[in-house]
């Protein structure tokens, strides 16, 4: 339960300004069943974060307790850095715009979040706590958290949301994250 509780704040921040939300954002203009764009949504980050998980928890089983938290450590801090570099909107391949709002969704959620920076942040948090259904339930209920509003109140939410300072505070999470693992990993 810890590890859901963990993943939840730094996957939420992360996800702001993401191009996930930016892809959301155009999901959302483009079709008008919310609930469909929700649901793909749900699906394609469990299945993205159930791989990623499982990545993290079969890295952690093969290395000992110091190396992983040095590893996540190091790449908690690069994340954090990496989050100050705000996502651009990419082109969308309009091939997939003739499905129904629910596998338009599924699929390219799917795809953007393939090397994001939630997929990384899920892995790295997976091998921290070793639990990857605690570590899935949490980053997955930290996306929808940060994408959900989205849907329904994207126009509002864009033009009144500090973006650079949430990075700013993602990134000092993570770099936090980061310095308590290599902490506990050193010593």
């Amino acid at each position: 339960m810890h590890a859901a509780f963990a993943s939840v704040l730094p996957v939420t921040l992360a996800e702001i300004g993401d191009k996930t939300q930016l892809l959301t954002l155009f999901l959302a203009a483009r079709f008008a069943q919310r609930y469909a764009i929700i649901l793909g949504m749900l699906v394609a980050t469990l299945l993205n974060h159930l791989l990623s998980a499982w990545i993290g928890v079969s890295i952690a089983h093969w290395l000992n307790t110091n190396t992983i938290n040095i590893i996540v450590g190091i790449s908690f801090i690069l994340v954090g850095l990496w989050l100050l570099k705000p996502d651009r909107d990419t082109t969308m391949n309009n091939r997939y715009l003739t499905h129904s709002a629910f596998v338009t969704t599924l699929i390219l959620f799917f795809l953007a979040e393939i090397g994001d920076k939630t997929q990384i942040a899920t892995i790295l948090l997976a091998a921290h706590y070793q639990s990857a259904w605690g570590v899935v339930a949490g980053s997955t209920f930290g996306l929808l958290l940060a994408n959900v509003p989205v849907i329904f109140f994207g126009h509002w939410l864009t033009t009144r949301l500090p973006f650079n300072r949430i990075r700013l505070l993602a990134c000092l999470l993570f770099c936090v994250m980061g310095i308590i693992s290599l902490y506990q990993g050193v010593f």
